[in-house]
Parts: structure tokens; C-alpha cells; sequence
């Protein structure tokens, strides 16, 4: 299915986000265009993340090992007392639900047993954006909006200057760069839940972030204690054709409200055990999986892989992890 091409609607006054318009210019997916007018938070969401990233080592992909895996290289019994000395299994406990009202948000159902989380090895991301396409296209994220919940970053073989990276590239996989996608980071300990006035977001029991459409009072205190610049404000009334509307999501209540990556939880809870931008990615670069499950493949990878964190230095324990 096609994506139409919009104008970027003019940007209030005043508007929580620097979005400075730019053009992917990516080859999209067979039968997909890129909807040109979407909008990237620059300024807003690489502030600071320099930080992080400028602790690695030089290389392709230069990589830092957090605290998990300098003490996760093969997993620990559980001790007599039954407290898990995993230290997967110590951040899935820590990963627990903030300003949970007892009912999960009107398009999922309740959680179940997992802990969800990402693993993106970055060495292997190509910059195809086919998860950016298959994220819009899943989410019901307008058209015409001017923003998307993925991010891919572009930098030189070599180098970690997220500063300057660019998010306007024309075509992906090029020789001498790499690619760093972003995204909403599923923080355990989310300053954005914690900085909502009247709890229109909350984590759930299974770790992820969300939003009720019905509470938010478009105060967007979120977007400015979100650390990584991973929510967005709808302006405007978000356009998808009626053709590609998801009914599985909301959609005509998000005018005028807050919107951000939800790990799909529409597919996750419902026995599709992915996410869309992990299904549609073309070269296995995202992992998504339950942290609870010892042998799934997201605690394989964290057990034998050196990882790293965005802006770890914040405490907000992100549950996205990064490896090279």
C-alpha cells in the first residue's frame, strides 16, 4: 500500500517540539513511498545522547559493555532464598509498572507473564528504514504528522558523533557509515510517566510505556521530561488513508494528544510475539523478547554480547540495549 504525500501543516507557536522539517529519502519498501513532510526533533532528541555514546571505543561500531554484561557472561543460580542472581532476571524485577491504574489501556489486553525488551545490533543495520515504513503503517501515525516513533541515525565508519548525525540521509547501506536506530526506549524507571499531571501514561506489568488518548490533557510535560526525545504531539488531525487505518489502534482520538512507541503491544499480547518494526526489518538487525524467558533471544544475546545503553548515565534504565 501506497503512503500519500502530505505537506508538513504549519507548526503552532509556542510548540513543544523543534521539528525542523527534512525528506527521507530512502528507497522505501516495494509498493511504499515515503510520506514526504515527516518531521524529525533534531535538536530536541540527539541533546545529550552524545554523552553516552561518546564513552565507547573506536570501531565500526564502537562498543561499550554496560553493567549487564561485564556480570552477565553465563547466567547464576538462583540462590537459596529464591532470589534470582541472574542479573537479566534482577532487571526484569526492576522493570515493574509506575502509575499502573489496575487496567490495561482500551486497545490491549492486560499483560501477561513477560518483560519485554529490545536488543538492535547496530553493526548490522543498513539504514534500509523499513522499520520506520512498517512502524507508520502499523501504528496509524498520521501522514501528514510530521513525525515518526523510528529514528535512524547515520555517522561515519568510526566514529560515535550522534550530534551530528544525520537523519535526512538519501539512501541507506552506504559505504564508510553506520546506522543507529532510535526509538522510545521502554524505560523501567520512564521520567515521562513519572512527569504526567494526570496519569494519562503509564507502564504496564509486562514493561511497556503507554498512552490513554482519553485522559491527555496535551500539557506535553511528557515530551519535555522524556530524555530521548521519543513521544509526539499531534498538531494536527494525524491523515491515514481509509484504506490503511489499523483498527486494532486508536485513530481519531489522537488529535490533539500525545502519541509514542507502544512495542506493539496489539501483536505482543496477542500471540504474535513481535514487533512490526522487528518483523519487517531485512536483516535480522532487531530482537525482540521476553527477559523472563532465560532462553529467549534477547537474554541470549545480553549474555554473550557486549552492550550498551543510551544515556545509561540518567538512570532511567532503558530497556532497549544496543550491541556491536
Amino acid at each position: 500500500m501506497s503512503e500519500p504525500t502530505a505537506p508538513v501543516p504549519p507548526r503552532p507557536l509556542g510548540s513543544a517540539e523543534a521539528d525542523t522539517p527534512v525528506r527521507p529519502g530512502a528507497a522505501p519498501p516495494p509498493g511504499a513511498t515515503v510520506p514526504e513532510g515527516l518531521t524529525v526533533s533534531r535538536r530536541r532528541f540527539l541533546e545529550g545522547i552524545g554523552a553516552t555514546a561518546g564513552l565507547l571505543a573506536a570501531g565500526v561500531l564502537p562498543a561499550l559493555a554496560s553493567a549487564l554484561p561485564k556480570r552477565a557472561q553465563a547466567a547464576e543460580p538462583a540462590s537459596a532464598e529464591g532470589v534470582a542472581d541472574d542479573p537479566i532476571a534482577r532487571i526484569a524485577e526492576r522493570n515493574a509498572p509506575v502509575n499502573y491504574p489496575g487496567r490495561p489501556v482500551s486497545y490491549a489486553k492486560p499483560a501477561g507473564d513477560e518483560k519485554w525488551a529490545m536488543v538492535i545490533d547496530a553493526t548490522a543495520c543498513i539504514g534500509c528504514r523499513r522499520c520506520v515504513y512498517a512502524c507508520v503503517r502499523e501504528n496509524n501515525i498520521g501522514r501528514d504528522s510530521g513525525f515518526t516513533y523510528i529514528k535512524i541515525l547515520e555517522m561515519d565508519a568510526g566514529s560515535i558523533d550522534i550530534e551530528h548525525a544525520k537523519l535526512d540521509y538519501k539512501k541507506g547501506g552506504q559505504p564508510g557509515k553506520w546506522y543507529l536506530p532510535v526509538q522510545c526506549m521502554q524505560c523501567a524507571k520512564p521520567t515521562c510517566v513519572y512527569g504526567c499531571p494526570v496519569i494519562a501514561t503509564w507502564k504496564e506489568p509486562d514493561g511497556i510505556v503507554v498512552m490513554d488518548h482519553d485522559k491527555c490533557i496535551a500539557c506535553r510535560n511528557c515530551l519535555i521530561t522524556c530524555p530521548y526525545g521519543a513521544r509526539h504531539f499531534n498538531w494536527v488531525h494525524p491523515y491515514v488513508p481509509e484504506a490503511e487505518v489499523n483498527p486494532d489502534l486508536p485513530y481519531e482520538e489522537k488529535e490533539g494528544t500525545v502519541e509514542k512507541c507502544h512495542f506493539c503491544l496489539h501483536r505482543t499480547r496477542n500471540g504474535n510475539a513481535t514487533t512490526a518494526c522487528t518483523e519487517a526489518c531485512p536483516v535480522g538487525a532487531r530482537t525482540f523478547g521476553d527477559l523472563n524467558d532465560p532462553d529467549s533471544a534477547v537474554a541470549r544475546l545480553l549474555r554473550t554480547r557486549r552492550a550498551f545503553r543510551l544515556k545509561e548515565e540518567l538512570g532511567n534504565e532503558p530497556m532497549i540495549w544496543y550491541v556491536g
